[in-house]
């Protein structure tokens, strides 16, 4: 196991390595002159000649990757640009966020999706599985900001039930922060549970029609032991693969609710950094959420040895 972690990890840099020359030059492809948005359209040419100076950006693309890349070996992301402070603080201070509310919508998705997917195979071809599938495609085709902006009429301004907007730290008020996370991970979670939905019924049809279920059929187990135990937890592979998959797109794709809902996370550094042409920012961002998206597939990985004991690697 330890030898198959290590290769995995290993065969992860050239990914990451590419996701760095592939962030960095996109960044720099960027209409827009970071030094003339920091001082201004008032700044005289040579001020904003002054200010790429300081900043490295007069250099060769090539160096600034280089000072960069060597940067990133030795733990430094660099400094922002629009407030010259270290990038990493910024970051440490943002992704605890963007971790809750993406392990909370989660949740919400698990709650929802799995116990729907196998209803919908126990009751095949009913109008039970006609409405999960109908809910579902429906939670798989609704924006997230449309969705947002309905929970927020809904449950802000009409019933007046869950502030509309705003975050607070667990560690201040944990009640207000759960109500606050509330919407947006649920905002979150219903997309995904859409599609957990969908794999768990498929999975478990195919699951079902097995002899080894049938046979426990046969046997006389409780119809609760041969589902859970028999059949669920062989058709939970492919489920679990679409929640790693879905689960590393949540801690990068959240920008839109994150905006709706005033969540101060990564989607709203991500979307002020491109504003404000912040380099480091942007390049810290986006390679910490490929990062997170790689060690959440090796990740699922070692779960489908925990699930199947079957599976063994070496």
């Amino acid at each position: 196991m330890f030898l198959f972690v290590l290769r995995r990890l290993m065969g992860g840099l050239p990914t990451l390595l590419l996701v760095t020359v592939l962030v960095f030059t996109l960044t720099r492809v960027l209409p827009g002159d970071p030094a003339r948005l920091l001082l201004g359209e008032e700044a005289t040419p040579e001020l904003v000649a002054q200010i790429r100076e300081e900043l490295g950006l007069n250099r060769p693309i090539l160096v600034q990757y280089a000072d960069w890349l060597w940067g990133l070996v030795r733990g430094d992301l660099g400094h922002s640009i629009r407030g010259n402070e270290p990038v990493a603080p910024i970051i440490w201070q943002k992704l605890p966020t963007t971790l809750e509310l993406s392990l909370f919508s989660l949740l919400v998705a698990i709650v929802i999706g799995i116990p729907a997917g196998v209803l919908a195979a126990l009751r095949r071809n009913t109008a039970i599985d006609a409405g999960v599938t109908v809910m579902a495609l429906s939670g798989v085709s609704i924006p997230n900001f449309f969705l947002g902006i309905l929970l927020i009429y809904v449950f802000s301004i009409r019933l007046a039930w869950i502030p509309p907007s705003g975050y607070v730290e667990p560690w201040v008020d944990l009640q207000k922060n759960l109500l606050l996370m509330l919407m947006p991970a649920i905002t979150l979670g219903t997309a995904l549970a859409g599609a957990i939905a969908r794999f768990t019924r498929n999975s478990m049809l195919e699951v079902l029609s097995q002899d080894y279920v049938r046979t426990a059929r046969a046997k006389g187990l409780e119809g609760r032991v041969v589902v859970y135990k028999h059949a669920l937890r062989n058709a939970a592979i492919p489920v679990v693969t679409v929640i790693g998959l879905q689960l590393g797109g949540l801690l990068g794709g959240a920008v839109v609710t994150e905006q709706v809902f005033s969540i101060p996370g990564f989607g709203r550094l991500l979307v002020d950094s491109v504003f404000n042409r912040d380099f480091p920012v942007l390049q810290a961002v986006v390679l910490i959420s490929a990062l997170a998206v790689f060690l959440i597939n090796v990740l699922t990985d070692l779960l489908y040895a925990a699930i199947d004991p079957r599976i063994r690697y070496h």
